[in-house]
């Protein structure tokens, strides 16, 4: 895997110039002290992750936080709108509750 990437990053230095205008600030010739340093041993050099990240800059306890069960599930809650949070706190449970609420709606008068 190191030897492809060192390859590859060759391939990207031979294919970028150097801007001799630009002393000092040119990409060119900061992509070549980067792979040099990167690559210290050249196909050989073994490449470990610095750090267990992703891009996000977060570490995988704190994915496994973010994606558990019960983390997606207070998401879900706070998502849910004003309406739906008071149907499902103040409807029926079951069945038995069910038939009263139903049946003190009809016995109520109509106005």
């Amino acid at each position: 895997m190191a030897a492809s990437r060192y390859r590859r990053f060759l391939k990207l230095c031979e294919e970028w110039p150097v801007d001799e205008s630009k002393r000092g600030r040119d990409l060119g010739t900061y992509l070549r002290q980067r792979v040099a340093q990167a690559f210290r041993e050249g196909e050989n050099t073994q490449y470990p992750r610095p750090r267990d990240t992703s891009f996000s800059g977060l570490s995988v306890e704190e994915y496994k936080l973010i994606l558990s069960t019960d983390t997606l599930e207070e998401f879900k809650e706070m998502n849910k709108g004003m309406w739906k949070k008071l149907q499902e706190k103040f409807a029926p449970r079951n069945t038995e509750e069910k038939q009263k609420a139903w049946a003190r709606s009809l016995s109520r008068p109509h106005t």
